[in-house]
């Protein structure tokens, strides 16, 4: 099992490591957060650790608040007028008081969206010398993975790796798609 909190051991170890040293570490290995599991590390790195006296109380869950994401209808996003209006007053709301929200109706099979997760699942369990193909924090490029966005500037770093795709101005093509992630 690995030790998330803080005991008296590791605190002047969190306090005596250079935190941009090891922040250019783990972004130089260019293997993410899953890098770091397959290397069997046996203790997260400081930089992931947010020590138990500034995690707020408001922030969690006991399960006893009722909690539903916003679900954003789309189906008649197309009628124009009224509708469309109404969809994008929920969008806006949604966004500015949860920050993230549920769309339903959008047209997108659900073997579509299986498929995409299958492709995404196969690209993050590729070998990291497969990956580091496309690892940059290069936010223009069509396709990037990497390990948090504001990994440099946030205080601690997110657990989490990222593959996205960028749609805009100009579409990807698909042979700029990991391999993993066409359709064959």
């Amino acid at each position: 099992m690995v030790d998330t909190h803080l005991n008296q051991n590791s605190v002047q170890d969190v306090l005596d490591y250079d935190r941009q040293k090891e922040l250019k570490a783990f972004d130089d290995t260019k293997a993410g957060v899953k890098g770091l599991v397959d290397s069997e590390i046996v203790k997260i790195p400081p930089i992931f650790v947010i020590p138990t006296d500034e995690l707020s109380c408001e922030k969690s869950y006991s399960g006893s608040t009722h909690l539903q994401v916003p679900v954003i209808d789309l189906k008649d996003i197309h009628e124009g007028g009224v509708q469309r209006k109404q969809v994008v007053e929920e969008i806006q709301h949604a966004s500015e008081t949860w920050g993230l929200f549920q769309i339903v109706n959008h047209g997108i099979s659900e073997d579509v969206m299986d498929d995409m997760i299958k492709g995404i699942r196969r690209f993050h369990e590729q070998p990291t010398e497969v990956k580091r193909e496309y690892y940059s924090r290069d936010v223009p490029k069509s396709v990037n993975f990497l390990s948090n966005y504001h990994l440099y500037k946030a205080k601690y770093a997110n657990w989490r790796d990222t593959l996205s795709f960028s749609g805009s101005p100009v579409a990807p093509s698909p042979e700029e798609f990991p391999a993993v992630c066409r359709y064959s």
